[in-house]
């Protein structure tokens, strides 16, 4: 593992464990991973229904949010689910109502304050649902503690970007899938790369846009790792979602990109790929 590597993933779990402690409750503000708007009222436009925000406990929803990739994941009763970069547990819960008793649900994050809040909210959710579907285990989205091609579906939520070594977090996915399982993630990719001003920023880095990757890029990856030709739908109106309930990171951005859209560098998308059948 390189210096920079690890340089990085010091740098976001250090953010995220403040979050999880709730000493301050988002990488990018006071209230939401993209600013300091209304946790809710994001969730909401970025595609989760009313009752998904109820069927959870309500410190699950951390407004760390870029899409909902359990809202097209087509879940179903009995199924494996990994929800990579877990945080406080709010899709692995969404995931849990659906796969239901007979399924289970796994949540995988490097930060011990989340998985300690996910495990604290699993409590509640257990309690809510009458569910024991559900469990987090600390590790990396790089190597993680799962077993070999045990996976019917994988899920992420804005994390994937956070990788400082992506190809391999695209191989562990594929190493973990069952033959036939199923990829389904929201990330923020680039549609032309950053200035180096915002690429050195930590609040960009931990905020989910500094390290983002180009969509060709991730088909690359995705190539790689074996897995099919991926689909892609941009989430229009993601991004002045996340605006919209931001105060520093996109003024951040606005700054250093006089004259210009952010979205004209970054966009939500909707990441759809599967691992080939066997036969």
């Amino acid at each position: 593992m390189s210096s920079d590597s690890e340089q990085i993933r010091q740098k976001v779990r250090g953010g995220y464990s403040v979050i999880a402690r709730k000493e301050a409750s988002s990488c990018c503000g006071p209230t939401s991973c993209c600013g300091k708007g209304n946790t809710t009222s994001l969730v909401k436009n970025l595609g989760y229904s009313s009752d998904d925000l109820t069927a959870v406990p309500e410190s699950a929803n951390m407004g760390l949010s870029c899409g909902n990739p359990s809202a097209i994941a087509s879940l179903k009763e009995g199924e494996v689910v990994l929800d990579l970069g877990s945080g406080g547990g709010f899709d692995a819960f969404v995931a849990g109502r659906r796969v239901g008793r007979t399924g289970r649900v796994v949540g995988v994050d490097m930060t011990p304050d989340m998985i300690s809040l996910a495990r604290r909210n699993n409590a509640e959710y257990q309690k809510s649902s009458g569910f024991e579907n559900v469990e987090f285990r600390l590790g990396e989205i790089e190597h993680l503690p799962i077993e070999t091609s045990s996976v019917d579906v994988i899920l992420s939520n804005c994390v994937l970007n956070l990788s400082p070594d992506k190809p391999q977090v695209w191989r562990d996915i594929s190493r973990v899938l069952k033959p036939g399982g199923r990829v389904i993630i929201s990330d923020l990719l680039l549609k032309k790369p950053l200035p180096a001003k915002v690429k050195e920023s930590v609040q960009a880095l931990v905020g989910c846009v500094a390290g983002a990757a180009t969509l060709s890029e991730t088909r690359t990856m995705i190539a790689a790792a074996g897995l099919l030709e991926p689909d892609y739908d941009e989430k229009t109106g993601a991004i002045s979602a996340m605006i919209d309930t931001n105060s520093d990171l996109y003024q951040e951005l606005t700054s250093a990109i006089p004259g210009e859209r952010v979205e004209d560098y970054v966009a939500s998308f909707t990441i759809r790929t599967q691992k080939p059948r066997i036969g």
